[in-house]
Order: C-alpha cells, then sequence, then structure tokens
C-alpha cells in the first residue's frame, strides 16, 4: 500500500504542517508493550508529536527518558495535562500502547472516548479496529472527528495474491530480522535508511507493521492483520510498487516478530514475499526468555541464523545488538564476541555510528558503494 492509498489521517493541520498529536503510553513508554510511543519519539515524519501520557513519568522529557536525549516532547500526568501544557492545540491522539492482545483495556476505551470530546480524531494502530465499534462510532459522529484504524486491511477483492513479480525488482532488498518481537527491527530499519539517504543513495522503507506506518513510511502494510491468503501477496506489491515508483538504490524492509517465535507467523511472509537478498538480525542479548512468553528461551543468533538461512534463500550480513539492561562495556563486549562467533560485523544501530551500520551493506553489496558520491565514500 502506498502512501497516497494509506488511510493514515492527515488533513487536521494547514497545508504543508504535519498533524500535531497526543500519544497515550499510559504506563508503558520507554517498555516493550510501549514500542509504538517509542518508535514516535524517536522518528514522526507524519505527525509532530507535542507530548506523551505517562503518568508515571511526568514531567520529565520523552526523548531523555528513551535514550538519553532531549526531544522536546513532555510527558504528561493525562490528558488534561496534555492539553493545558500543548502550546498549540493538537490535531490528534494516537493510541501509543501496543499490547500482545491488541485489545483496548476499559480505562484506555474512557480515555480514548474523553480525547474524542474534546475534538481529537483518533489514530488507532491495535487490531481492535474501533469504527467497527458503536460506541466510538458514534462519538466520532457527535464530535466530528475521525477514527484511523491503521491495521485494517483492504477489502479482499483489493488484496493481492502472490504474483511472482518481485523477480523483477532489482535493486538489492534488505530485510531487518530478529530473535524476538519488539527487539528494535523497526527502528534499526529507519536508521539504515536515513543513513543510506543521508549518504547519497536513495533507500526506501517498507513498513509492515502498524508503528512505521503511523511513523510516515510510505509502502507497506500492517502483515498481522492481513489474511494469510494474501500475505505474502502484500508484501509483494509493496515492494514492487516501492520500486517501480521511486527507483531505489536499496529497499529496507521492516520484519515482523521473528521465524523462531511460537506466536508470529509474519517473519515467513517477509521471507517469501520481499524475497530478501540480505538479512541484517537484531538480538537482544540481555533478554533471556521470549516476549510476553517467560516459559520460552531466547534463540542464539547463531540458532536464529541457522534458520533464516535454511527457510530462505538468502544470507544474514550483519547483527545488531538491543542494548536493554546492558551498560555500553556489555554491549562492546557483546560486538566482539559475536563477530568472533558468528563471522560477521556487528553493532548496535542506536548507540554506535551509523558507518558500522553502512559497512555491512557495502560489503555485502560494493556495488552500492560505488554508487556514493566520492566525499561520501
Amino acid at each position: 500500500m502506498s502512501d497516497s492509498q494509506n488511510p493514515i489521517h492527515r488533513d487536521a493541520a494547514s497545508p504543508g504542517q504535519r498533524p500535531r498529536a497526543i500519544v497515550y503510553c499510559e504506563a508503558n513508554f520507554g517498555l516493550i508493550d510501549g514500542k509504538t510511543a517509542n518508535g514516535l519519539v524517536r522518528n514522526s515524519e507524519r505527525y509532530e508529536i507535542t507530548s506523551v501520557i505517562d503518568s508515571r513519568l511526568a514531567g520529565q522529557d520523552a526523548g531523555m527518558v528513551l535514550d538519553g536525549e532531549a526531544k522536546g516532547i513532555p510527558l504528561c500526568r493525562d490528558l488534561a495535562d496534555a492539553l493545558t501544557n500543548a502550546s498549540v492545540r493538537p490535531d490528534l491522539f494516537i493510541v501509543g500502547v501496543a499490547p500482545t492482545s491488541g485489545l483496548l483495556s476499559p480505562a484506555e476505551r474512557g480515555v480514548l472516548l474523553e480525547a474524542m470530546s474534546h475534538g481529537l480524531s483518533i489514530i488507532n494502530g491495535l487490531h481492535e479496529f474501533l469504527n467497527d465499534d458503536p460506541e466510538f462510532a458514534a462519538a466520532a459522529a457527535i464530535n466530528n472527528v475521525e477514527i484511523t484504524d491503521v491495521r485494517r486491511p483492504a477489502a479482499k477483492v483489493d488484496l493481492h495474491m502472490f504474483s511472482g513479480r518481485i523477480l523483477e525488482v532489482t535493486c538489492p532488498r534488505i530485510a531487518i530480522l530478529g530473535t524476538d518481537g519488539a527487539i528494535g527491527k523497526r527502528t534499526t530499519a529507519t536508521i539504515l535508511t536515513r543513513a543510506l539517504n543521508e549518504h547519497g543513495l536513495k533507500a526506501v522503507l517498507v513498513g509492515t507493521g502498524q508503528t512505521s506506518l503511523i511513523q510516515g513510511a510510505r509502502y507497506g502494510t500492517a502483515l498481522d492483520a492481513v489474511p494469510a491468503q494474501f500475505v505474502t501477496g502484500e508484501l509483494e506489491a509493496a515492494v514492487v510498487e516501492a520500486f517501480e515508483s521511486e527507483a531505489p538504490d536499496v529497499i529496507v524492509v521492516e520484519g515482523q516478530g521473528a521465524l523462531s517465535h511460537p506466536t508470529y507467523l509474519s517473519s515467513t511472509a517477509v521471507l517469501r514475499g520481499s524475497r530478501p537478498e540480505a538479512v541484517i538480525l537484531q538480538h537482544a542479548p540481555a533478554r533471556k526468555t521470549i516476549s510476553d512468553f517467560p516459559a520460552f528461551a531466547m534463540p542464539t543468533p547463531a540458532s536464529e541464523i541457522n534458520l533464516i538461512e535454511t527457510f530462505a534463500d538468502t544470507g544474514v550480513i550483519g547483527l545488531t545488538i538491543n542494548h536493554e539492561h546492558m551498560t555500553d562495556s556489555e554491549v562492546t563486549a557483546a560486538i566482539t564476541m559475536y563477530e568472533l562467533e558468528l563471522g560477521i560485523p556487528a553493532t548496535d544501530a542506536l548507540t554506535r555510528p551509523t558507518d558500522r551500520l553502512l559497512d555491512m551493506v557495502f560489503a555485502a553489496f560494493p556495488d552500492l558503494e560505488k554508487k556514493l558520491p566520492i566525499a561520501a565514500r
């Protein structure tokens, strides 16, 4: 799905101005289930984020809490606090939590209905489609606001079956996969895409989850909401459209879940639908069990690489580290260890220079490095 077809709400602000948005992330900012809010604080091309709601952290800067870098985005106690402290009235209210259930709690429903009563349109990335809920539909009509259900797939008549047209895409395709869900695949994909563009190559990100679409990915679809029969075809169509519309030097495909994860199937669709020529694997060394399933131990990078390279005709060209619960020296030690163990480069996309990430790509695709402007080589 291209940006022109993307249902994300975009007309609340004046022409040329990004709509202003409050992000709701009560009790979850900086945590795994707050990944949508976390991502929007780090990068938001589509919306201007005015504040994040999490009463635990009220009064702090969201960027400082997340990465130790001030973003000028205050953390607020509640909706009233967020509205009071906004210098310009916000247009939208974004659901920034992403629980495994994909459903709203009764308390969260109340907060969203309150936001609508203040004239804020809703951006909802959960599996629960609020336009289908009579209470929310009525509130939207009464308050003259819109609800955008980001995960809602197109009508079945408009969905794509896999066609094989992915073979017409001649530029390199790099998928960012991981050893678990909510492990930083989207963040690494975003950083890599930006770094490639800043160095003079044309790179396009194809999003596969609700957060990347809310952030501003121009191509993609929320894979985990697409019927299984169409999931590889929808991703193939998004990659082909990005290639034909943008003529990029490289396409970066955001991964979903993990190929080894017991509940996520979308990694299989990424590998089958986009047929990546290379994979960068994201791993959290300090994570002992997979997210939300404490009975299941985390896979090792070596086991996941073996699984990926057995399942698909591709190769893992690098490892990226999620540094949660790690000191900087522990990250350095992990990078060294994995490079020796796996025989591939490793880095932390958030805390290490992006040159290390780019070197992975250029080592695998030397023709891309040749396309760089001389000053960037």
